[in-house]
């Protein structure tokens, strides 16, 4: 069975727009189209529902509901309780959040933290941060050739036991490689070091399963996965119970409150059950005879997604490895890597990403909040690097057309 590119096209308005046509879109990465079920629910919230939420009136009620399903929806896609998956303003913010709270953490217990240099700023400044506050911070290092995260070399770090957080991505928003979650979580799990994985660039390709990934705390943004602009948080009960809250003191006893320390946008938080719609709508369509829950629905739409990305990824791959006046960073086999590909030229990139527009693709130049990865493996930052990155939606055909654009523009 393969992906219906032609059916997941229909479900975005953007292959509709007048104002796209003829642009081939490439810079996912920073966020992707959004599904017409998600702009149909934001629509209906702020035309019929736009009220303080919860309140005994009808139209404040129908909004809460709207807001309860989404968290509900989206917990049972992932395999968690309803109450483990919070909202908040952006990933950013949500890992700074986590942050605060394993500062006061260690400020009673003791230990250390441990970030990567293959993050993306998100997920590494704010730990980093820690140690103006004596907290100790480790750092895990990629290879400088190929950007890769070694396992031995994090056992070293676990070893003498006081590691209380493992921060590190899916996979980083430069080099794509996809590290292996679920043998790093379990690494971690036996040194008693809870994990925090920044799921942000991997899961446009597909919504996490956190029963196999193992991870106490997964992030991602809901505006690159097909939906508003809100940051998501998995927190398993075990971490979010042991942590000391953020939040109101009188909502402390309510885990999806518990690292909210402000209200979420109402409107994007019931919008976000579009993203579960959608995601259900590509498993009718595909099985259409299937009775799967939702977490199954999940993992047969995420295995499409990944296998048609794999498909069209490759001839990319191949085309950049081939050539002698670039640097292809990360793993040159797709099914190792998420279909964001960053190549460092002999020249700034942000003004070739400029020429690609003038032949319809856009794409991005420049370090993309990528700075420690870029520099840990030679980049020069002032010049950064091309990213080319898509997702399901993108053809075979529109990666040709990516290819045929390069060879004129470079």
């Amino acid at each position: 069975m393969e992906l219906d590119v032609d059916f997941v096209r229909s479900q975005f308005p953007a292959f509709q727009s007048e104002a796209l046509a003829g642009q081939a879109f490439f810079e996912n990465a920073g966020g992707s189209y959004t599904c017409g079920q998600v702009i149909d629910r934001l629509t209906r919230f702020y035309t019929h529902r736009k009220v303080q939420p919860y309140a005994p009136y009808a139209a404040s009620q129908l909004g809460g509901a709207e807001m309860d399903e989404a968290r509900a929806r989206l917990a049972a896609m992932m395999g968690v309780e309803g109450d483990e998956v919070s909202f908040g303003p952006s990933t950013s913010a949500n890992t700074y959040v986590l942050a605060q709270a394993v500062r006061r953490l260690i400020a009673t217990q003791g230990g250390a933290v441990v970030v990567t240099n293959q993050d993306h700023e998100a997920n590494s400044g704010v730990w980093r941060r820690l140690a103006e506050d004596g907290v100790e911070v480790r750092e895990w290092r990629v290879d400088p050739q190929t950007g890769h995260l070694d396992l031995a070399a994090l056992r070293g770090l676990l070893a003498d036991g006081k590691v209380r957080m493992l921060c590190f991505p899916h996979c980083s928003n430069v080099v794509a490689e996809v590290n292996p979650v679920a043998e790093i979580c379990a690494i971690a799990r036996d040194a008693g070091a809870f994990t925090c994985v920044d799921g942000v660039s991997y899961a446009p390709h597909g919504f996490p399963d956190m029963n196999a990934l193992g991870a106490d705390i997964y992030l991602f943004s809901a505006y690159k996965t097909y939906g508003p602009h809100q940051g998501i948080m998995v927190l398993r009960r075990a971490v979010g119970e042991a942590l000391p809250a953020q939040c109101h003191y009188f909502n402390a006893g309510s885990l999806y409150k518990r690292f909210t320390s402000a209200g979420p946008d109402h409107a994007q938080v019931a919008a976000c059950a579009g993203m579960a719609d959608y995601i259900d709508a590509l498993y009718a369509h595909h099985v259409p005879d299937g009775v799967a829950g939702p977490l199954e629905r999940n993992r047969v739409v995420h295995d499409l997604m990944r296998a048609h990305e794999v498909r069209i990824l490759q001839p990319l791959l191949d085309y950049l490895a081939a050539r002698n006046d670039l640097r292809l960073i990360g793993p040159r086999d797709a099914a190792r890597r998420a279909p964001t590909v960053a190549v460092a030229l002999d020249r700034a990139a942000e003004p070739v990403a400029a020429e690609l527009a003038k032949h319809g693709i856009m794409a991005g130049g420049g370090d993309f909040y990528a700075v420690r990865p870029l520099e840990a493996m030679g980049v020069d930052v002032e010049r950064g690097v091309l990213r080319l990155s898509f997702v399901h939606y993108t053809t075979a055909a529109e990666v040709a057309r990516l290819i045929a654009a390069l060879d004129a523009v470079l």
